[in-house]
Parts: structure tokens; C-alpha cells; sequence
């Protein structure tokens, strides 16, 4: 069973609710893809076994075949090509790899080679088979990264997916294909505005969903009402805790501390393995 844990904006407590969830099921595999600032590991402490690069493949021109016709620049919707009267140019950081310039090219001028984007590594530790994903300094495409860390998901387990912040297209294609998704909210006027865009998204992906409510208690109740109203499961709710935000703060998940939220977390995924099969 694949879970995502995602919501529509930063620091509302995913990872808090990846890592935990994790750490009570026992044998289970986590997948951090926020590339751009994985921090899952804090709470694990897994020692880094294994790295490999993500590339990707970015056109190289071959100059003596090329006549500048620019129906390669013509095609390209990401602006990713330039053909001036000599030349043509090529920006790597907004090329998508698509192909499309091969296929227009009436010459066979385009060739292609491999460009770094980033790396993933994997480790193990009490249990969790781990991987989370860096993306290169500089770089500005995701997607890449999380791609090539989805591919490492073993269907046969029990896989939670660590998401990336916000409602863009690295959250689409982390979440996309999971058989659950938790969404992560705090009580108050901004969270209920993001938590609406992420209802948007998963709703459009057809993931069935329910709604975690971190840090309750420091706001008002209108994601409650909102919830209620639109027949969404409140699925948990975590109190805004000195003593919770204190583990946190030293890189212990709560659950190694605070027992009954072990047990609470093991119900959670099995209220969440019944609504699925149901």
C-alpha cells in the first residue's frame, strides 16, 4: 500500500507525520521527495548505504548537419532552443527532454547527451528501507529526481511517500499513483486556504484522502467546519505541544517518547487499509 503525505504549503508537519507513522508500522519503506530540502532523515539517522546520479538527456547540436531552419525552437514550448543566423542555442535548465526537436528536425541535426541533475542515496535503519532524493544547486526541475526515486518503490510493501510542499508538479507527480493520501493542515485561516488547493488537487487525481490537523488548538475551528461540511475524514488531530515541538526540535519522533501515539498511528493506517479496500 503506497500513502502520500502532502499539503498545500511548507512546515505543517509532514515529514512530522511521515516519519512517526513510519516508525510504527515496523518494516515499512520511505521515500522523501522533497528534492529540494529533504530533512526526513533527521528523524531516522539512516546511514547512507548506497548513491546514484539522475541525469536527464539535453539536445546537443551537430553544426555540420544543422541549416537553421529553426523548427526546432518553433517547436519547443518550454523555450528550451534558440536559433539565431549561425547559430543555435541550447538552455539545459529549461529543456524537458521531451524529444520533439529530434522529431522536426529535417536535417537528423539533433543529438543528445546525459546532464547531472541529482542524486539519490538509500539506507536502512530499525526497519525502514529509506531513500530520499538531492537535487543539484541551481537546478530548477524536480520532477527528474522524483521520478527516478518512485521507480525505487516496491509494491509488494508498505510505502509512505514524503511530499514535497505546495500544489505544483513536483507534489502532482510525487502523490500520483498512490492508493491513499494524508493531508497535513493547521487550524487557521492560511491553512484552510491551502488545504483547499491540495482537496483541489487529489480530488483531481482521484486519490482517496483524509485531513490531519497539526498544532490543533492554536487557531479556529473552520477546517474542522470545512471538513464536516464537505464529508472529508478528519483522520487525527495533534495537539499544539510544548513537549512534542521540544522532540522535535532535537530530531526524536514522538512516538519513540510518547507511547500512546505509537498505538494511535498503528490504528491510523489500519482505519486507512479498511477505507481503501472498502
Amino acid at each position: 500500500m503506497i500513502i502520500s503525505i502532502a499539503s498545500g504549503k511548507g512546515g505543517t508537519g509532514k515529514t512530522t507525520i511521515a516519519t512517526n507513522l513510519a516508525l510504527s508500522l515496523g518494516k515499512v519503506q520511505v521515500i522523501d521527495c522533497d528534492v529540494e530540502e529533504p530533512n526526513a532523515n533527521i528523524f531516522f539517522n539512516a546511514e547512507i548505504k548506497e548513491r546514484e546520479d539522475v541525469t536527464v538527456e539535453i539536445p546537443e547540436i551537430d553544426k555540420e548537419k544543422c541549416d537553421y531552419c529553426g523548427k526546432c525552437s518553433e517547436f519547443c514550448a518550454y523555450n528550451a532552443l534558440a536559433v539565431v543566423p549561425s547559430d543555435v542555442l541550447v538552455f539545459p535548465e529549461l529543456c524537458h527532454s521531451c524529444g520533439g526537436c529530434e522529431i522536426v528536425c529535417p536535417q537528423n541535426a539533433i543529438n543528445w547527451k546525459r546532464k547531472p541533475v541529482g542524486k539519490i542515496e538509500h539506507g536502512i535503519t530499525n526497519g525502514v528501507d529509506f531513500y530520499h532524493g538531492l537535487l543539484n544547486v541551481g537546478e530548477i526541475q524536480a520532477v527528474p529526481v522524483i521520478k527516478a526515486l518512485k521507480k525505487k518503490i516496491d509494491k509488494e510493501g508498505n510505502v509512505i511517500i514524503d511530499a514535497p510542499p505546495g500544489t505544483s508538479c513536483p507534489v502532482i507527480e510525487s502523490i500520483n499513483g498512490s492508493d491513499y493520501c494524508i493531508l497535513v493542515t493547521e487550524p487557521t485561516p492560511f491553512g484552510l486556504h491551502n488545504l483547499k488547493l491540495a482537496i483541489a488537487v487529489v480530488r483531481h487525481l482521484y486519490i482517496p484522502f483524509g485531513v490531519i490537523i497539526n498544532r490543533d488548538g492554536v487557531g479556529d475551528k473552520k477546517v474542522e467546519m470545512y471538513c464536516q461540511t464537505e464529508k472529508i475524514p478528519i483522520l487525527m488531530k495533534i495537539p499544539h505541544s510544548e513537549e512534542i515541538a521540544n522532540l522535535y526540535s532535537i530530531g526524536i519522533p514522538f512516538v519513540k517518547k510518547l507511547p500512546e501515539w505509537h498505538e494511535k498511528f498503528t490504528e491510523l493506517f489500519r482505519r486507512i487499509q479498511e477505507g481503501v479496500r472498502t
